[in-house]
């Protein structure tokens, strides 16, 4: 995992001005048992004084932070970080604590708790969000090395998720799986885990052009035409066994000049 994206935004929010070598990421003290670390408490909090700028740019790429958190829910795969960062300011201006209960989210204000839940195991953990990042295109939060052995993805390092915002008004709620729409998916998805959509078209002609030309690049997952209830016929590929075939069809889109898309997970994953 690359977190130089993460340190990157620190330095700069914290007003730093230089980068040091930096060791390899992993684990540090093993966590005997994860389910008996407490998950994170939403409490009512005012947005920290760093981290919240309207926006921001990591790379040459440009990030808004959202305006408010409130009933925000997506889908998308999750990695995390670990000894790498331990101790390092966050973005909020908190230092990194690997056996705490939080996470990096691009877009959401700081702190922002929320609700993860493993949609291959159905195990859910709560987090604070007081970190910004993950960076690569195709990850939606970066959780502490505690988190992720509570929610049990260290050994593989990333998972499908479905993350909603928790308050102390609604954290005890039961959680309600979301609408296909609300998710960008339907239940023709459960064919494969992930597909990634390239682009949504009113025109069928548009549509049906780009997946011609993804056809013609030969990459290694078939391009499909799906059209919803709202007109717009969307453009994907797959489907995509794991996290795995994700990141090879990324890097083959990557060089054949195509956009990166973004990761779109079914409303009923299969195992």
């Amino acid at each position: 995992m690359n977190r130089l994206a993460v340190l990157l935004v620190a330095l700069l929010m914290a007003g730093c001005s230089g980068l040091v070598p930096e060791p390899q990421d992993g684990p540090g003290r093993v966590i005997d048992d994860p389910m008996a670390i407490p998950d994170a408490v939403p409490q009512d909090a005012p947005r920290s004084r760093y981290g919240n700028p309207e926006q921001y740019e990591v790379f040459g790429q440009t990030y808004r932070v959202m305006d408010s958190a409130a009933g925000h829910r997506e889908r998308g795969i999750a990695s995390w970080y670990g000894s790498k960062f331990q101790g390092r300011r966050t973005s909020s201006g908190e230092p990194y604590d690997m056996y705490a209960m939080t996470a990096a989210h691009k877009h959401l204000p700081l702190p922002t708790w929320v609700e993860v839940r493993h949609l291959n195991t159905d195990r859910s953990i709560v987090v604070k969000v007081n970190d910004r990042g993950p960076f690569a295109d195709d990850r939606i939060i970066d959780l502490s090395y505690a988190a992720a052995a509570k929610l049990g993805m260290l050994e593989r390092g990333t998972a499908p998720v479905e993350i909603r915002v928790v308050t102390p008004d609604n954290a005890t709620e039961p959680v309600e799986p979301a609408e296909p729409a609300q998710l960008a998916t339907s239940a023709a998805d459960a064919r494969g885990d992930y597909w990634i959509q390239m682009a949504a078209f009113r025109r069928a002609s548009n549509a049906r052009q780009l997946a011609q030309r993804l056809q013609a690049a030969s990459l290694s997952a078939s391009a499909t035409i799906r059209q919803g209830g709202d007109g717009l016929h969307r453009v994907r590929l797959g489907p995509l066994a794991d996290t795995e075939r994700v990141d090879q069809l990324k890097a083959e889109l990557q060089s054949a000049r195509f956009p990166s898309g973004h990761v779109i997970i079914p409303a009923e994953p299969s195992d």
